[in-house]
C-alpha cells in the first residue's frame, strides 16, 4: 500500500511491454450496475507525519488542496461519478476537522434510495484501541458494510489525489472472476521500495506481492520501473469477511493488507491486478494522474502542477467534476492599478473570498478567504485558508498553513539559512510556515 511518496506521474501506465489485459470495456455487466450493488470504505483515519506540521492539527485527508477543495474530494467525488452511492468513511485521527467537512458538504445523499456517506470513527471500546492497520480499521467496520449487503466491497485510501472510474475496476474484477484486485501503476524502480510490488503473469493474475521491499523486482520488458499497488482494492464481499476474520484471529498479524493479507493471496492464485490506466478512460482532456502527497515538496509540486497552462489534473471537466463544500463566498477581487501599486494575479489560482490589493500574485495558489495588503510579491507559492499578509510582505516558494498572520515587511523564501532558524525547510528548499511557527495561538479547527 503506498504511504507518504511522490510517485512520477502515471501517464505512460502499462504502456509498452507488458502483460495483456483481457478486460475491455463493453464486456459483461456495466460498471455502472455493479458499482450500485458495490460498497466503498475509504480509509481516512491517517496523519501522514511526513507532512510534518500540517498534520499536527488534522488528517491528512482533511488537508487543503487545490484552493477550495479538499484531498478527501476526489475519492468521495470518484464514488458518485462512478454510481457508487453506499460509502463508509472511516476516521481516527484529528477528525474533528474531517468529519465537520463531510457534514457539511457531502450529506446530499437520500438514505431512501440506499444512498449514504457513513462516517465510521474507530470503536475505541474496552476491548479495541485504534485501528491496528489497514485491514483491521475495515474489520472494525464490518457491521455496517454486511448491513448493506453488497457483492463487492471497495477499500479506498482517503489521501491520494486522482480521478478514476470505480466501475471499471469492478467489471474488470468480476470479468476475471476474481476474489480481490488490486488496482496498481507502474513507477520507476528507484521509487518502488515506498510501494507494494506486485509480480503478474499474462493474465494479470498476480503471481507475487512484496510490500515495501528493499530490493523491488522491474516489470518484464521495463527493467527501470515496477508495478506498484495504489492501495484501491476490490473485494468479494464473502471472501473479505472470512479473509479479515481469518487475520483477525492471527496472533502473529498485523493487520495491514500490504504485510500480512494480499501476500498469501497472491500465493494462492486468488489475487489479480487492474491497470490504472483502464480506469480513466472518462476523464476529459486528463493524461491519467494519481498522487500520494505525502511529503511537504509532494504537497506543494501538486499545488503548482495547478497552475501550469495546461495541468496533467483536469479540475475544469464537466463530465468528471470533484465535488467539495464551499461556503457562500463573494468572488475574489483585485484592487489598485498603479505602477507597483497593482493587485493582479498571473498563472496563478485565486479561490472565492480572497481579497488582493496592490500587490502582484505569480504562479502561485491562493485557498479561500486569504487577504493580501499593498505593494507585496506572491511567487511559487501555496497559501492556505483564511492567511493574512500584511504590507510589502514578500514570499517565494513557500507553503503558509491556515489562519497565519505574516506582518509587514515579512519576508521568506529568500534566505535559507534565516528560514532555517525560524520555520520548517524542506530538501527542496520549500519553506513551511505555519501560526505555531510565527508564535500565533489559533482555536479553530483546520
Amino acid at each position: 500500500m503506498a504511504q507518504d511518496t511522490e510517485p512520477a506521474p502515471p501517464g505512460d501506465d502499462c504502456a509498452g511491454p507488458r502483460p495483456h489485459c483481457p478486460f475491455r470495456a463493453g464486456g459483461g455487466e456495466s460498471g455502472a450496475a455493479l458499482a450500485r450493488r458495490a460498497y466503498a470504505l475509504i480509509l481516512a483515519g491517517g496523519r501522514g507525519s511526513r507532512l510534518m506540521q500540517l498534520t499536527d492539527w488534522r488528517a491528512k485527508p482533511a488537508m487543503p488542496f487545490a484552493g477550495s477543495l479538499r484531498i478527501i474530494d476526489f475519492p468521495l467525488s470518484n464514488c458518485i461519478n462512478s454510481g457508487l452511492r453506499r460509502i463508509g468513511v472511516a476516521t481516527q485521527y484529528m477528525a474533528h476537522g474531517l468529519i465537520h467537512h463531510l457534514q457539511r458538504g457531502w450529506n446530499f445523499l437520500d438514505d431512501q434510495f440506499d444512498e449514504f456517506i457513513d462516517i465510521l470513527p474507530a470503536r475505541q471500546s474496552a476491548r479495541d484501541g485504534g485501528y491496528v492497520g489497514t485491514a483491521d480499521a475495515v474489520f472494525q467496520n464490518l457491521n455496517p458494510i454486511r448491513i448493506s449487503a453488497p457483492e463487492h466491497v471497495l477499500i479506498l485510501g482517503g489521501d491520494h489525489v486522482y480521478k478514476m472510474d470505480y466501475g471499471v475496476l469492478l467489471a474488470d474484477h468480476v470479468a476475471k472472476g476474481a476474489d480481490v484486485t488490486v488496482a496498481c501503476v507502474v513507477v520507476p524502480l528507484a521509487q518502488a521500495s515506498a510501494f507494494g510490488v506486485l509480480e503478474v503473469d499474462a493474465d494479470w493474475r498476480v503471481t507475487g506481492f512484496q510490500e515495501k521491499p528493499a530490493a523491488p523486482k522491474p516489470l518484464p520488458g521495463r527493467p527501470g520501473h515496477a508495478l506498484a499497488s495504489m492501495g484501491i482494492y476490490a473485494f468479494r464481499a464473502g471472501f473479505l469477511y472470512d479473509v479479515l476474520a481469518r487475520d483477525h484471529a492471527d496472533p502473529r498479524s498485523g493487520h495491514d493488507f500490504g504485510h500480512d493479507v494480499l501476500p498469501p493471496l497472491a500465493r494462492s492464485g486468488r489475487l489479480y491486478a487492474h491497470c490504472f490506466n483502464d480506469s480513466c478512460v472518462n476523464m476529459v482532456g486528463d493524461t491519467p494522474y494519481w498522487r500520494d502527497i505525502g511529503t511537504v515538496d509532494a504537497y506543494w509540486a501538486a499545488n503548482m502542477d495547478l497552475v501550469q497552462v495546461t495541468p496533467d489534473l483536469n479540475l475544469y471537466d464537466d463530465h468528471w467534476p470533484i465535488r467539495t463544500h464551499l461556503a457562500q463566498l463573494p468572488p475574489a477581487k483585485f484592487v489598485f492599478n498603479d505602477d507597483g501599486f497593482r493587485g493582479h494575479a498571473v498563472d496563478s489560482m485565486i479561490a472565492p473570498g480572497c481579497i488582493v490589493s496592490g500587490s502582484a500574485i505569480e504562479r502561485s495558489l491562493l485557498s479561500l478567504k486569504v487577504r493580501v495588503r499593498e505593494r507585496g510579491l506572491i511567487e511559487d507559492s501555496v497559501i492556505l485558508p483564511n492567511v493574512e499578509i500584511g504590507r510589502r510582505v514578500r514570499l517565494r516558494r513557500v507553503v503558509v498553513d491556515k489562519l497565519c498572520v505574516l506582518p509587514d515587511d515579512f519576508r521568506a523564501g529568500y534566505d535559507e539559512a534565516e528560514d532555517r532558524r525560524r520555520f520548517h525547510v524542506t530538501e527542496r528548499g520549500i519553506t513551511l510556515i505555519t501560526p505555531e511557527m510565527l508564535g500565533q495561538t489559533v482555536h479553530q479547527a483546520r
